[in-house]
């Protein structure tokens, strides 16, 4: 194995610095009609849609959900994973009916949709219910979204048990994304990373059993685009952990890799692409593995669902194209479309901006997408 350097490009606790605005690729991301196919009245028509719904679901899934914290405390262990060794990959807006659970989907594919991490001191304010206990936040969260993307996998190194008590928090269809530690990916030669991968990879997330989701691999955003070096990379993300296939997604952040050289060596590998609704890292929709993987990063302050509701009906439509294996059209890419692919998993993680909104720009979605969270 290539020599281990577990030395990070930039001083520990201190975000590498962005780059210029990539520009306003989206115009916010909101519902605008040759973008989303939601015109002025379809988007009003959508938003009142979403506003309703959305008030339903907090209603019903509140007077469940507390009724259940209240009757007992976090879930009762359950058996966890044994095995943790892991195995190279090598080269290789329409009228909604009663919501219905997140898990289940009309057609083949799932779509799930979240925020991320669960402690953040302004949901204490707006979210959480006064009082609630520090420790009872990812069991409230958990019943309200459908998906969290962990990132205090990404500063350090979290225990075997830490991630059994997430897991048992949690309902039964529930899923986290864990965000890779920064010693594998911020770091001079990619290539170099097999150990720190290998330490990540078996420091716990085993315990998490059917409720892993992908791994996201978040690179500096001074990081370029070398096609031998993440090449090297690529080979090194292991294919499965113990009897679990493993779900691998790249956060890239140099517009370097919005590159057709790019996007056919992640289709090569099997690994998604984040899709960034972002002016200040790169943002193309292009799809390179079997699931979709978007952080929405333009949550307002001023606006009580993050993103106003033609926004939220638009962005439900494009997690219905993704599902049904097609491409979200008026979104940036590097390449024309791809033909229809078969049916995927979507993940849609409200993420930065304002992030006090993100919660209840979750909701709104699922609201919008006719999904409700899972309940015990």
């Amino acid at each position: 194995m290539a020599a281990f350097d577990d030395k990070v490009t930039s001083a520990p606790g201190r975000q590498a610095p962005r780059p210029a605005r990539i520009g306003n690729q989206l115009g916010h991301g909101l519902g605008r009609a040759g973008m989303t196919g939601v015109g002025a009245a379809g988007g009003a028509i959508a938003g009142n849609n979403v506003r309703a719904t959305t008030k339903r679901l907090w209603s019903a899934t509140a007077s469940t959900s507390d009724s259940t914290m209240a009757a007992r405390g976090p879930s009762s262990a359950r058996t966890s994973a044994t095995s943790t060794s892991a195995t190279g990959a090598g080269s290789t807006p329409t009228t909604s009916a009663a919501p219905e659970p997140a898990g289940v989907a009309t057609s083949p594919g799932r779509i799930r949709v979240g925020v991320g991490g669960w402690v953040y001191e302004p949901w204490r304010d707006n979210f959480y219910p006064a009082g609630l206990a520090r420790t009872r936040e990812l069991e409230y969260l958990s019943r309200r979204v459908t998906a969290i993307e962990i990132n205090a996998t990404y500063y350090r190194t979290q225990s075997a048990a830490s991630f059994a008590k997430w897991r048992d928090a949690t309902p039964d269809d529930f899923v986290f994304a864990v965000k890779a530690t920064r010693y594998a990916t911020n770091r001079r030669v990619l290539g170099e990373a097999g150990e720190s991968i290998e330490r990540f990879v078996a420091s716990g997330l085993a315990e998490l059993g059917s409720k892993l989701g992908p791994i996201v691999w978040q690179f500096a955003t001074t990081k370029a685009f070398d096609a031998d070096d993440f090449a090297a990379f690529l080979k090194l993300l292991p294919a499965r952990l113990g009897s679990t296939p493993l779900r691998h997604v790249m956060e890239v952040r140099h517009p370097s890799f919005m590159a057709a050289e790019y996007i056919s060596l992640a289709r090569r590998h099997g690994v998604a692409t984040v899709f960034a609704d972002s002016d200040d890292y790169p943002s193309f929709s292009d799809v390179t593995g079997d699931f979709v993987y978007a952080r929405l990063m333009r949550c307002e302050s001023a606006c009580e669902t993050g993103y106003p509701a033609p926004a939220i009906a638009a962005w439900a439509e494009r997690a219905r194209t993704w599902r049904a294996g097609g491409e979200a059209a008026g979104l940036p890419r590097v390449e024309a479309a791809a033909a229809r692919a078969a049916a995927r998993d979507v993940f849609m993680l409200f993420i930065s901006g304002a992030k006090e909104r993100a919660p209840a720009a979750a909701v709104a979605t699922l609201a919008a997408l006719g999904l409700s969270p899972p309940v015990d």
